[in-house]
């Protein structure tokens, strides 16, 4: 465990929680504990606000209201980035991005990001010490094919889907990879769109689960939705259509060397299309929980859902006309809650209260230790994080860190802090590692609206004292974009 990581201080208001100095222990059944099924389903881009059962008004995600019904809603979850590809590594390795390997989208061509190097201990290698079976489905972008971050060398014993994010930008790729096999769409050869892929990756999803029932699995569902470029089946879209108003269309990248490389295609109806996103990512869900249920084994099934940042604004989606933040300031890119605070559900019948919430702060980094911990497995000594089981479960003796950090590489550098209910922020970090604290009280500004940090230089010396002391320093990570090319994912 890394050594900042502490029980919370009775001092520190607004997390309402029950620290403990004795061991944690479960106390379900062990039945109920022993190796579940760990199902995690990590939309792309979803703000905190798309969800009906955070606010959503424009659509409605009844399949997901469903899961935290019978479930745990976690009102202060955080992701480990404000993008992608480190959001994604600070869930693989279970650190924030002061720690963990990737900490940008660092781009390869022609196909690929920064891979995860060998020595990484990542969450699936994790569960496989303890017998399950491993397969991802969906978008990796943490190192491109046949490399040491290959999903296949870091853990996973099937994988299907987009390797690389720029392609996991298109709906309708040119391909897919199917474990080491690069799988050809000839249905959308050219600028034919005849394969909605998620689909398929949605039916690769499920043959898994069902192959797997009657051993422990670690089913890693990646979706690439909403990520831009905006795109669903016409059967969702229609369902949409008019409702929103006259629609401003799109226009994007439809032609030339690099279509469906990266750039953004064209959306004729990009608010419709954003909806009937959400609406067949709430759908995939449901389906997911069917097959559990029909299958038998629910009662042995952890199921997760999240997001790995905030929304974005590309490709046409307007994030503001869908208050796709809630009341929270900022979006994808950003480190203000609306950039990195993040749905989460969870659910486990028998063990898991139906219809509980809490609102334990608590990030990606934490969820290694915390399927360790379900697992019978231990965590590695280098993680930030620390398990939530005892909050999943609604036992005692919950543990959080004394602090969440963040880091961002891109548009000038920015660091991020929350301690208690104070949260700083420093921007232009590339230029001047010293740049202006910006200080916030969430507890009384949610929206962080009022800068406060003029009247607790206290405070915002002990922030940049952490900025500084919770991360390393590399030729990589100096906030300077050193191997960094661009592209936006």
């Amino acid at each position: 465990m890394h050594p900042k990581m502490i029980a919370v201080l009775p001092r520190v208001a607004g997390f309402a929680l029950l620290i403990l100095s004795a061991p944690w222990r479960l106390a379900a059944a062990p039945e109920k504990i022993s190796k579940p099924n760990i199902i995690l389903i990590l939309a792309d881009d979803l703000g905190y606000g798309d969800l009906s059962l955070t606010g959503q008004k424009k659509f409605q995600t009844p399949h997901l209201d469903s899961l935290a019904k019978n479930g745990i809603q976690f009102t202060q979850m955080y992701s480990g980035a404000s993008v992608c590809a480190p959001a994604r590594s600070s869930l693989m390795t279970g650190q924030t991005t002061g720690h963990t390997p990737i900490r940008g989208n660092f781009e390869l061509f022609p196909e690929g990001q920064r891979p995860l190097p060998a020595a990484t201990e990542t969450l699936p290698e994790l569960l496989k010490k303890q017998g399950y079976a491993t397969g991802a489905f969906g978008k990796w972008g943490l190192g491109y094919p046949g490399s040491e971050g290959d999903p296949l060398k870091q853990g996973f014993d099937k994988f299907f889907g987009w390797n690389c994010q720029r392609i996991g930008h298109h709906y309708y790729p040119h391909h897919l990879w199917d474990n080491e096999t690069k799988v050809i769409l000839e249905e959308n050869a050219g600028k034919k769109a005849g394969l909605y892929a998620p689909e398929w990756v949605h039916e690769k999803t499920l043959e898994f689960i069902t192959a797997h029932k009657d051993q422990p699995f670690f089913c890693y569902v990646p979706s690439i939705i909403p990520h831009a470029d905006l795109a669903a089946p016409e059967e969702y879209v229609a369902k949409f259509r008019g409702k929103f108003g006259e629609e401003t269309p799109y226009v994007g990248y439809d032609d030339g060397p690099d279509f469906r490389k990266g750039p953004y295609e064209s959306a004729p109806e990009p608010k419709a299309t954003f909806a009937a996103m959400v609406t067949y990512l709430d759908d995939q869900v449901g389906e997911i929980i069917a097959k559990v249920n029909e299958l038998g084994i629910a009662d042995r099934t952890l199921i997760i859902f999240t997001s790995d940042n905030g929304p974005h604004q590309e490709g046409g989606h307007d994030p503001a006309y869908f208050d796709s933040a809630g009341p929270l300031r900022g979006f994808k890119r950003q480190l203000y809650e609306g950039g990195i605070r993040i749905p989460f559900l969870a659910q486990w019948p028998g063990a898991i209260q139906a219809g509980s919430t809490s609102d334990l702060p608590a990030a990606f980094w934490d969820l290694s230790p915390t399927f360790a911990q379900l697992a019978g497995g231990e965590s590695p000594a280098n993680v930030d994080g620390v398990s939530i089981v005892p909050t999943l479960l609604g036992q005692p003796g919950q543990k959080i860190a004394d602090y969440f950090y963040w880091e961002f590489h891109e548009e000038g550098g920015r660091q991020a802090v929350r301690k208690g209910d104070w949260k700083a922020i420093r921007e232009g970090v590339a230029a001047n590692r010293d740049a202006p604290i910006m200080l916030f009280n969430l507890a009384t500004d949610l929206g962080e609206t009022t800068d406060v940090a003029a009247a607790h230089p206290e405070i915002v010396a002990e922030m940049a004292a952490i900025m500084k002391d919770a991360r390393t320093e590399s030729e990589v990570f100096k906030f300077t974009h050193s191997g960094y090319l661009q592209g936006k994912k």
